[in-house]
């Protein structure tokens, strides 16, 4: 395969064996990652190694500050966990549902919470709120597609952009199957642009179960 088509993986995606089964990812690596949050990206030297979007010429572009709060949330999120906190397919309305219907918050709170994050008006504002959310997913072991929220990220910072990643957001999270029931309305595959394809599979998501709710979907290219 020539070098242009290697495809570069995030920090993230790259914690499996040679099996596709996740392996443990170091605490070290997670300590120096969490010393980014709060921080401009770029600004925090023992970050380096773990971006792939850093620029010869310094330029702290949208796609590198994507790359940093995602980085930071990842470190939140997977701290002192077995489980891998990164699937691919779980976008972030999807694991937000789930947290709804876990019960261990009302479902008014998480309405709340999640509204005020998807009606942030500035990529500082929005990463701030997602800290909160990511903190409240962890509590569940409610993993998330972390290279999706990355292209999210991305597109957020484009003014023209922004609606069109509430309305994907806000379709997953109160999405109902034709029998009333909530269901997933599947995975955003990123397209070239960072966009999301429209061809979408449907689960339904059980939640009848004595078990709470969480929603874990097999490792899936995106």
């Amino acid at each position: 395969m020539a070098d242009s088509e290697i495809k570069v993986r995030h920090y993230w995606e790259r914690h499996v064996d040679d099996d596709g089964k996740p392996t443990q990812v170091p605490g070290s690596d997670l300590a120096a990652l969490r010393r980014g949050a709060g921080r401009d990206a770029g600004d925090v030297p023992q970050m380096w190694r773990y971006y792939t979007t850093l620029q010869q010429d310094g330029r702290r572009s949208w796609r590198l500050a994507a790359e940093h709060a995602a980085l930071t949330l990842y470190a939140v999120h997977q701290q002192s966990k077995v489980k891998p906190m990164h699937v691919s397919g779980i976008g972030l309305g999807t694991a937000m549902r789930a947290l709804r219907l876990n019960g261990k918050f009302s479902q008014d709170a998480v309405d709340r919470r999640f509204a005020a994050a998807a009606t942030a008006t500035s990529f500082d504002e929005i990463c701030l709120h997602l800290r909160g959310l990511i903190t409240q997913l962890r509590t569940i072991d409610q993993p998330l597609d972390y290279t999706r929220l990355y292209h999210d990220l991305v597109r957020w910072q484009r003014p023209e952009e922004i609606a069109s990643v509430r309305r994907a957001w806000g379709s997953r999270y109160f999405a109902t199957s034709t029998n009333g029931e909530p269901k997933d309305g599947g995975p955003d595959r990123p397209t070239a642009n960072g966009g999301a394809d429209d061809n979408r599979r449907t689960r339904t998501i059980p939640h009848q179960s004595k078990e709470p709710a969480t929603i874990n979907v097999s490792q899936e290219s995106v």
